[in-house]
Order: C-alpha cells, then structure tokens, then sequence
C-alpha cells in the first residue's frame, strides 16, 4: 500500500511539473507511472479476495491426468509447464518433488510445490479437472481428441506439529496399582491417571513402582496421543483444500482449452473466454485466476 501511495505522489508531482514547465517532458514517465499504478491497484484488489489465512502459504499442486493413455498423460505435462511459466513470471520459487514419466509421451502424475508469497491464494481456484480438444499429434489419422486432467492444490503447511502441554489442562490422579508387580506396587499410590481436560483423553500407566516414572511414561503416551489428534486434524484441513475430487471427466471440468477446430479457452465458473490460446498455455493465465477470486465482488 505504501509503495502504492508513493508512486501516487510522484505521478502526482510529475503532473505539476509538467504543467508549470508548459511542456511533456514528463509525459513518457507519467505513462509509465500510471500503468505501474493500475498494476499495483490490481493487485491489490485480487488480494483482497485472500480471506483464507493460508492463502498467503506456498503452494502444494498435483496433476494427474484422466483416461485415455498417452493423450491425456501428454496434456497433463502441458498443464505442468503452463504452472511452472506462471510461476516464473510471478517471480515465484518451483520445485518438483514428485515425477511419473508417461511410458510413450507426457506424465502419469507429477506433485509440484511453487513456494512464493499468496500461490496458494492466487492458485486454489486452479483445482479441479481441465479438458482438452484437439488434433491428436499420436494419432497417424489426425482424428480430434478431448484429454482430461485433474488438478489439486493445497497450501504447505508445516509438519513439525508442536504439543504444548500446561499443568493447567492437565488432570493427575494416583491410585493404587493393580495386577502384577510385586507387594511393593500394591502397597503405594504408585499408579498415575492423566485426563487432559480440552480434549478429554484419558492416561494410566501402572507398570512402574515409581509414581514419578509412572507419571513420566504417562505424560510420554499422552503426547503422543495429542499428537496423532493434532496429525488427524491437520490432515482433515488438508483434506479439505484439496476439495471434492470429481471423476476425471466430461461433465466435470472447470476450464476448456480448444486448439482445433478453432482456438478458444472458456472458464466454465466464470465464463471468461481467452482466444490467445498459446500465450495462456505459456503461463498467462491471470485473468482466469482474477475472473475466480473476484466472483461476487462485482469484477
């Protein structure tokens, strides 16, 4: 926002200057300001579509292409490239982290991460299943063909879960332990119940003589325990990004991409249509990115 302002200052000083010299010796970096300008008040404006707080995390894409063997695997590469340009152009970080070559042609499945802040905002209106039509270049009769692939994306979150545990959540209750062990475990309240009160999850451990190396082993089962809840929640939210995984195919598709008879590439949510079919497969795909995040905004 600050940037922003400041470049409004100077066009705005520019602007005066021109104006008392009677002359447009400015007027090339007027333009210049005013198109950084609209580019920046764009932006801006796409941003305020991120209401997710991990929209501004990197960027977790898998491809994977639909029926039909060579052909969809080779569209589910041109796919792959196409987000890697975009990722470039934005100035953005790719790694490749998983790759199943195709046998003939293309790729049977690839996991892509673009890393980078806001790709998962800018890239989470990109999942679901995009068609292809056109001439296949594996078929020797040159018949037209219509390859599906699916994208899922979902932002990187980190792994390394972390189990805080206060003594405030934290019931403890010793008893007499049961069962073998000998008289001396018997005799004493050796034995060590842990309730942990947000979650109710309930721990004993009675197997030492020790209340202390009880209540050790005990605390030890009980983060374990929070963390495979943690672990099983986090993976639900992931679960959760990664949306409906519809069936790879007709019907389905978010996004058409024609490249014969004609060429024309329709948004099947937004309706927003590109002609310009071999700049957007080379990354340019902002608009159709816009056109998803600004719905019910009035864009």
């Amino acid at each position: 926002m600050s940037s922003i302002r400041h470049k409004l200052e100077d066009t705005s000083l520019l602007i005066t200057l021109s104006e008392e010299e009677g002359e447009d010796v400015f007027a090339d970096d007027i333009l210049k300001n005013i198109r950084e300008l609209n580019a920046g008040l764009d932006e801006l404006e796409l941003k305020s579509a991120f209401t997710s707080p991990e929209d501004i995390n990197n960027a977790i894409m898998t491809i994977h292409p639909g029926a039909g063997g060579t052909e969809s695997q080779d569209w589910a590469q041109m796919l792959m490239r196409m987000y890697i340009r975009w990722a470039e152009r934005k100035g953005f970080k790719v790694s490749i982290i998983d790759l199943l070559p195709g046998e003939e042609a293309g790729i049977k499945s690839a996991t892509i991460t673009i890393a980078g802040d806001y790709a998962f905002g800018y890239l989470k209106g990109e999942a679901g299943v995009h068609r292809l039509v056109r001439i296949s270049p594996f078929d020797a009769n040159k018949r037209r063909h219509t390859s599906f692939a699916a994208i899922l994306v979902y932002p990187e979150i980190a792994e390394d879960i972390e189990i805080e545990l206060n003594d405030d959540e934290i019931k403890v209750d010793t008893y007499r332990a049961s069962g073998a062990g000998g008289q001396h475990v018997n005799k004493t309240d050796s034995a060590v119940r842990l309730t942990h009160i947000p979650t109710g999850i309930v721990v004993s451990c009675q197997n030492e003589r020790s209340q202390i190396k009880n209540r050790a082993t005990a605390m030890k089962v009980l983060k374990a325990k929070l963390y495979a809840l943690k672990k099983e929640e986090h993976d639900k939210k992931i679960e959760g990004f990664m949306g409906e995984k519809k069936e790879i195919a007709w019907g389905s598709q978010i996004r058409s991409y024609t490249l014969q008879p004609y060429q024309l590439i329709k948004d099947h949510r937004t309706d927003i249509e590109r002609g310009n079919v071999a700049s957007v497969l080379d990354g340019d795909i902002d608009e159709f990115i816009k056109g998803y995040l600004m719905r019910g905004k009035g864009a």
